[in-house]
């Protein structure tokens, strides 16, 4: 299975206001982001303490069931 960095990195070139190409991109630049995790609650974690660049964790959770759904 591939990592749900590596997932989301395919939402990057979505449109400038579209919250998950938003998010893909703000990953893209967080140099800590766990790029190879494949584990919720560590992602849910991080993004919990470091994530500033979400507008809501509403936005992870929707990648998150995106990623289960189809990685």
């Amino acid at each position: 299975m591939k990592s749900f960095y590596h997932y989301i990195m395919k939402f990057r070139s979505n449109k400038k206001h579209d919250r998950m190409g938003e998010f893909a991109r703000s990953a893209y630049d967080d140099h800590s982001f766990p790029k190879s995790s494949t584990d919720y609650d560590e992602l849910s974690s991080y993004l919990e303490l470091n994530g500033h660049y979400l507008s809501s964790m509403a936005v992870f959770d929707e990648a998150w069931e995106l990623y289960q759904n189809n990685a």
